[in-house]
Formats: structure tokens, sequence, C-alpha cells
């Protein structure tokens, strides 16, 4: 018999499910940390030990399929390696458009002439040689480059051309806006862009990994990869095109969720370490995202599951609030590897710190924080930043990485390209304090939450004296929030509410009356209308709490632990070619592709000519991302106007999907 192999990479744990071929039930499942430094050990790990746990051998498995949130809380976080954009017929009112400038973080910029207009004719003359001279002296700085030009989904060109140059003088990973999306809106298209190519390093290092243990333990099986629709691609394509990863994570976990618990309508929430991703399951079925995904506070042009994304986790940064007298927590939305968790690893050094600083009644403004190396490409650093790189040969207090006040915003910016991470206190220390979690270092949980708590609030108080207490103000900020994200999506999906702000009636007193029963001279009642589906490792261990502050039932299924493994390996492969038809002039309809423009005298013919060409591309696409038994379907969005009782063709768009199932490795009994 053959069986499927699912894995998730999360930001903290890697899980892996065995499933049977039928995909009706789960063999066998597994947890294992996540290992940044080197990923294929904790693939290796969680994989492994799933296989153990379902006896099967690795020449029984027919496919593998992966999932991960790491190119979600990458942006969420601000993370990813440095990239150049060559931004190709733009001004500079563009760059400050949908949120460029601050998807770059300073990156470096080449502004060049050239581009088309709206009709894919020539705007102006690309300049090769000026391009080539700027990214030679650029090509050992970055990792990666973005290109986008004026309407490249009109005629790619310029693009096209631009790619190859820079392969050639650099070598390195160049992404295309045109190849990431067909619609107009050149600077969201070069932000989707950028980001495409800042992930491009971390997801060809996942699926390497992968790749590499698979064949150490000797399964031969087509390896997918989970996109953001929830649509399986091949781990090839991934490569290309890692942006579409994003929500690949939460999309795998709405399909797991469905699989799972059989519910029709109900809110997803997976919790993790990093984030919790908020969707809804509307007849069985998510909701795609029209606008393209949102993640880390940018709108992308990559088609997605209408996912509401939030910076809180299990691992969540714990920030002491001291505005005010009584002062207040908030969490997120960074990552921090918990205390507990670094001490189990490094215990000597830990303790010795947090012995250190509960030694004194003073607290120092960095006490409780490690800084740990995590490798990757440094060029494009300042002096500082490589100063205090050079000093981070293991992990350490953060203090000891620091000479002077002005290396703090050096370790930020570290932190920010991934090339370090911080540990402090997180809701999974305080899980340890009140006995929840037991994994880790529960004596070094304790320790980093009473220093915590230490610190004063505006009345110059202690936030807390006892542990216990402080931990338990961590879990319930944890609640709280985690209302708030469910709320706020509550909104956001009821017609009801339309245009309104959600994260305004999430916290209405009203809302926040009502949830709570009032019962005055005015009676209020609130609840949410729709169960609650808790996924995620810690979902257990909190949303028993989210759900009486709702009033909603809360499902928390079996497996709920490695849902998105379970996802990723019960989806459909689907891929979409898109394509424009134009009209210039009367007679004249010209389609746009690829390859360049062609024209026709009559618009069916047209129409027909670019139907028979998207078909033809995404049969391609399905078959290169591993589809067989393919379902072909064709849309055409004509668009009209009526001029003097007369029909006039404005444009259209044709769209046509190839879905089917991943082609499998056949003969497995045979080989067992």
């Amino acid at each position: 018999m053959a069986y499927f192999l699912g894995v998730d990479t999360g930001g903290t744990y890697t899980d892996a499910v065995i499933v049977d071929e039928a995909a009706t039930r789960v063999i066998g499942s597994a947890k294992s940390l996540t290992t940044r430094g080197d990923l294929a050990l904790g693939i290796g790990r969680a994989v492994d030990a799933a296989l153990a746990e379902a006896g099967v051998a690795p020449s029984q498995v027919a496919l593998v399929s992966l999932s991960t949130t790491l190119a979600t809380n990458a942006l969420v976080e601000g993370q990813g390696g440095r990239v150049a954009l060559v931004f190709i017929g733009f001004d500079d009112d563009d760059l400050d458009r949908g949120g460029l400038v601050e998807a770059l973080k300073g990156d470096p910029v080449i502004r060049l002439a050239g581009g088309h207009t709206h009709a894919g004719t020539e705007f102006a003359a690309l300049d090769l040689a000026a391009l080539e001279s700027q990214v030679a002296a650029l090509g050992d700085q970055v990792m990666g480059f973005a290109v986008a030009a004026r309407f490249a989904t009109r005629n790619p060109a310029h693009e096209v051309a631009a790619r190859d140059i820079i392969r050639r003088v650099t070598g390195r990973p160049v992404t295309c806006s045109h190849e990431l999306s067909a619609q107009l809106n050149g600077p969201k298209r070069a932000l989707t862009a950028v980001l495409n190519a800042r992930l491009i390093g971390m997801i060809d290092r996942l699926v390497a990994a992968c790749e590499r243990h698979l064949a150490q333990v000797g399964i031969d099986a087509p390896l997918m990869v989970v996109r953001g629709d929830g649509a399986l691609i091949s781990a090839a394509m991934v490569r290309e095109r890692p942006i579409e990863t994003i929500l690949s994570g939460p999309a795998a976990s709405i399909v797991g969720a469905r699989w799972l618990t059989g519910e029709k309508d109900a809110l997803v929430s997976d919790i993790g370490g990093t984030t919790t991703d908020v969707a809804l399951l509307r007849d069985g079925l998510p909701e795609i995202d029209p606008q393209g995904a949102r993640v880390g506070g940018f709108r992308t042009m990559v088609e997605a599951v209408a996912m509401r994304t939030t910076g809180l986790g299990g691992d969540s940064e714990v920030h002491l609030v001291t505005e005010g007298l009584d002062g207040g927590l908030r969490l997120g939305p960074r990552r921090l590897v918990p205390v507990s968790l670094l001490a189990s690893t490094h215990g000597a050094m830990v303790h010795a710190a947090l012995d250190r600083w509960l030694s004194t009644e003073t607290a120092g403004e960095t006490d409780g924080r490690f800084a740990i190396p995590m490798g990757g490409n440094a060029g494009g650093l300042g002096p500082r930043e490589v100063a205090v790189l050079s000093r981070l040969t293991e992990p350490m207090p953060v203090a000891q990485a620091l000479t002077s006040r002005l290396e703090a915003a050096a370790l930020d910016r570290l932190v920010a390209r991934g090339l370090v991470m911080l540990s402090g206190v997180t809701p999974s220390d305080a899980s340890h304090v009140l006995g929840r979690l037991s994994v880790w270092d529960g004596s070094a949980a304790e320790k980093a939450v009473r220093l915590l708590g230490r610190r004063r609030n505006g009345r110059g108080e202690r936030f807390a004296s006892d542990p216990a207490v402080f931990a338990q103000a961590i879990v319930d900020q944890l609640t709280q929030q985690t209302v708030d994200c469910l709320l706020e999506a509550a909104f956001d999906e009821d017609p009801a509410f339309a245009g309104e702000a959600s994260e305004v009636l999430a916290r209405h007193r009203l809302t926040v009356a009502g949830l709570r029963g009032h019962r005055g001279v005015v009676q209020i009642t609130a609840r949410l209308g729709v169960p609650v589906i808790g996924l995620g490792a810690s979902a257990p261990s909190y949303y028993g709490a989210v759900g009486e502050r709702l009033g909603c039932r809360m499902i928390l299924p079996d497996h709920a632990g490695v849902a998105n493994a379970i996802g990723a390996v019960v989806g459909q492969i689907s891929q979409r070619a898109t394509g424009l038809v134009t009209s210039p002039g009367e007679g004249r309809f010209t389609i746009h592709l690829p390859e360049g423009l062609t024209s026709y005298t009559d618009r069916d013919s047209a129409l027909k000519a670019l139907e028979a060409a998207l078909t033809a591309e995404a049969t391609t696409r399905a078959r290169a991302a591993g589809a067989e038994d393919l379902r072909l379907t064709a849309t055409r969005d004509i668009r009209e106007a009526e001029v003097e009782g007369r029909s006039m063709f404005i444009e259209a768009t044709v769209t046509v999907t190839a879905s089917g199932r991943p082609r499998v490795a056949h003969g497995m009994a045979e080989k067992a």
C-alpha cells in the first residue's frame, strides 16, 4: 500500500503526518523543533518519527507535500535578505506608492528609462549598457534582484531583457513582476517582486533541506509545496516564485481544518509560534482575497486565502507598557526564542546570566535578553553591524554583544535581516511557569518571568512580585488579543458591517459590554455566530478561555497540532493563466502574451486565439507543477460600452484554470 507524507515547517515546530493513499485517515504524526541553522535536522526528526509511529517504510511513500509559515513569518517580522530593485520607466512618485519604500528598507534601487504604453508599444528605449554596469557593481552586495517595468503586463519585453542581463552578469536569482501577476498597478507589482526576491534564499534552503532528507532516507516521491490559496505546486516551481508560499501554512491549515472536522461554516484560528491566522470557512470552502494577500502590512498581488494574519503566537515578544500609572502588557508582532527553549540547549550560559541579573535590584535595559547568530548572506552591512556580528560567535546575553548604545540599532538591523534572533520572555515561557507546558527548561522560564516582572510601572511599583501571577497576566493578554483578532475577522466577513473599521468595532464599548452580558438599564448580549476551530499545538492550552469570552462553540479536533501538515497532503494542484484582449483602434483587436503582441481583425477570433494560448500555458504549468488527470475551465470577462446606440468593445480578460490531483510515484507497494 502507498502512503502520503505531509510536512509543515513553522517558526517553532516542524510537523509531519502520514496519511493513507485514499487520504481518509492519519496513520502517524510527529513534531520536532524547527532547526533554523540546518532545516534538514528538524524536518528529518519529524519525518523519521512519523514514519516510525505509522510503521511505514520510506519506500512506501508515494507523495510528499510541504507547507510552511517561514515566508509569512519573515514578512510579518520585517525580515529577509538584501535585494535590489530594477525600476524601469517609473518616476520618483511611483516609489512612494503602495508601501514600496517601506518594503525596500533602504535596499538599492536602479532607476532606468524604458517601459511600454497601455497598448503594449515601447514608451522609451531601455539602456542595457547602464543596466549592465550598475548590476555588476551590486552583484555581491545583494542576494537577488527584482525587476519591474512600466506596463510590463501589456508587454514584458523590457523585464525579460533586464532579467537576462542580470542573470548573465551576476548569476543571482531574478524576479520579474509580470511573472507574478497579470494585473496593472506597477508599484504594487514591484512590491510583490521585491518581497519575492527577498524570500528566494529562505525558501530555496527549505526545499533543499527537505529534498536532502528525503534522499537520505530513501523516499523517492514527488515533492509538492502548498501555495497561498491552498493549491499545490511542484518544488521546482516554488523555488522561482516563493512569494506564492506566503500564507502557505495558513492555507494548509484551512484545508486541514475542513478535513479534520467536516465543518462547513466556521472561523478557523491557527496559532503558531509567530502568528495567529484567522479565516472563514463558508459552505466548506475558504474565501479567496480578491485584492491579494495582505501580510505584515503589505498588500501583495499574490492570490491567497482571505486570511487575517496577526503577529501573535506562543513565542511572541512580551512588551511592558509603561505609559500611565498602572501600565500593562502587549504581545508581538516579533517572535523571540523563548528563554526556556534557549536554556534547553545552552543551559549553563542562560542560567548564569539570569542568576547574575536577579542578584541585583536594579534591572539593566537588556537584562533577560539574549542574541543568537543565525548565519546567512552578510553583504551590504555597515561597520557597526559587522562589528556586532563578529562578536556573535555563539548565543550570548545581548549586553555582551554590544559595546555601546549606538550598537543597539545595529543589532536591530541584524535581526531585521534575519542574521540574528533575539531570545526573551514569551507566552511559552509563561505557560512553563504555570505548568501548562513542560517540554523545555521551566526553571529558566521562572527566572526570566520573575526578572521581567521586576520592572517598574508608572507608579514606580513592580509589575509583579510573583512570577506565577505575572505569567497568568501574560496568558490573559494572549487570550484578549486572540479574541480581538477573531472579532476583527468576524466583523470583516459580516456584510452588515461592510466598510466599517473592524479593529474599532472589535474593541467598541458596546461589543465589549455585549460579550460580558451587560445587564443594566440597557441590556446587551453579543456572541460569535459561528463556531471556532482552534488549530496549533498550543490551541488546547489557550483557546478554551477564548471560546468562553466569545460565547461560541470551540472545536479542538484530534491532530489539531499537525493540521497544517495534514492540509498539505490532501490538497489539489491548480494553475491559472490570464491574458488580455485590447482594441487600440476600430477593427483591431490585440492579444497580450509574454512572447509579444498579436493583432486580429475581429473580436471573436482574438478571444479564441487567446483562450487557446492560455489553455496551453495553464496545461503546461499544471503538468510542470506535478498534476495529472487535468480539468480545464475558462472564463471571459468582456467589458463593453454603449456609444450612440452601438456596443463598443473596451477590453476582455480571459482566464483558464487547469487543476488535478498531484502525480504520485507508482509501484510503491511492489518496492516495499
